[in-house]
């Protein structure tokens, strides 16, 4: 993360992320009612300072549900508050009683059913709620969040993506030289992912260092209308009408997610993604051998309902919502020399 280049240049503050835990408090935003019937049992929980997938698996485990039964719609940070959806198979219509089920730093706050079950990615977004404590230049930190209440942050995958000390991307490198595989399902699934987020970082971040900008239009760029997973072409002739669109947020350019099958870009665009990808090939080879679709990603994310306080000169409040697949590492990295790291959790 640190060679990857920032849109509101180098941070001269530092500051503290989660000096404890309720200073880092992530609330997932499913996007849709609950059904109320269904096989599926949704169960709503509340944790602090505990990885999902134990409790989880806890959970499952007090209910009599296989390992295989169970799911959620993403990983949350371990070392944080957070609020999210448990998902468990238990046909039937009676309701499971947790009352006697306990946890340390875990909280049942609903349970209900629902008809379909939970899958990783289906979720409209997370809002988090940040205390930065001991910042060391707030004036620098205000002109900052006002800039990116307006223009946004790099939509880069967080360091979580990589793994500790960005094991998962070396693993998956030597998993391309063919020097290792992987045996577990979950375990490719992890580097190949890994792989993505790298190359998508490296594009996005030639980009910014090129035009100095997430928002400038070239023929042939790949747009998304903000929020929406589809894209369509810019074609030449529609340049200044789609780069006011662009610079209305209404529209976003986008990076590749590589994999096999047409990359959504044209012409200058697609020369432009080639070119940064071109020393990447083993890489590119390993995600077609294993059938991983291309997509796209929007390049820039601008956080919505962002809102800020100060405590005093050196501890900021800050809360803001993210689309689902938006990292708070990558707000927290534009507004602090060491944010990016400090704001890892272990997910």
């Amino acid at each position: 993360m640190t060679a990857l280049h920032y849109l509101h240049g180098v941070p001269r503050a530092s500051g503290v992320i989660k000096a404890q835990p309720e200073d880092f408090v992530v609330i997932e935003d499913l996007g849709y009612p609950y059904d109320g019937e269904g096989e599926q049992v949704l169960v709503r929980v509340r944790k602090t300072g505990c990885n999902t997938r134990f409790v989880a698996e806890a959970i499952a485990k007090f209910l009599g549900v296989p390992p295989r039964d169970l799911s959620y719609a993403g990983m949350k940070d371990r070392h944080a508050v957070t609020e999210q959806t448990l998902c468990f198979r238990v046909p039937g219509t009676a309701m499971p009683n947790l009352a006697g089920f306990a946890l340390d730093g875990v909280e049942i706050l609903q349970v209900i059913r629902h008809k379909r079950k939970l899958r990783i990615g289906a979720l409209a977004g997370n809002a988090f709620r940040l205390v930065v404590r001991e910042v060391s230049d707030r004036a620098d930190v205000e002109n900052r969040l006002q800039r990116i209440q307006r223009q946004g942050v790099p939509n880069y995958f967080g360091e979580q993506r990589f793994g500790r000390g960005g094991n998962n991307l070396t693993q998956a490198k030597r998993w391309a030289e063919e020097a290792f595989r992987p045996r577990d399902r979950s375990m490719k699934g992890i580097l190949l992912s890994a792989v993505r987020s790298q190359l998508f970082n490296q594009v996005t971040s030639a980009r910014l260092e090129q035009q100095g900008s997430l928002c400038q239009v070239l023929a042939g760029d790949a747009l998304q209308l903000t929020g929406r997973g589809s894209w369509f072409v810019a074609a030449a002739e529609e340049l200044p009408t789609l780069q006011q669109r662009v610079d209305n947020h209404e529209l976003r350019i986008t990076a590749p997610l590589a994999g096999r099958g047409e990359p959504g870009t044209q012409s200058e665009a697609l020369l432009f993604e080639q070119a940064q990808l071109a020393e990447e090939t083993a890489l590119l080879d390993l995600l077609a051998r294993e059938r991983v679709d291309a997509a796209r990603r929007a390049m820039l994310v601008v956080p919505s309902s962002l809102r800020w306080t100060w405590r005093d000169d050196a501890t900021l409040e800050m809360a803001f919502w993210l689309p689902a697949g938006s990292f708070a590492t990558s707000v927290v990295r534009e507004l602090l020399s060491n944010g990016a790291s400090a704001a890892l959790g272990d997910e």
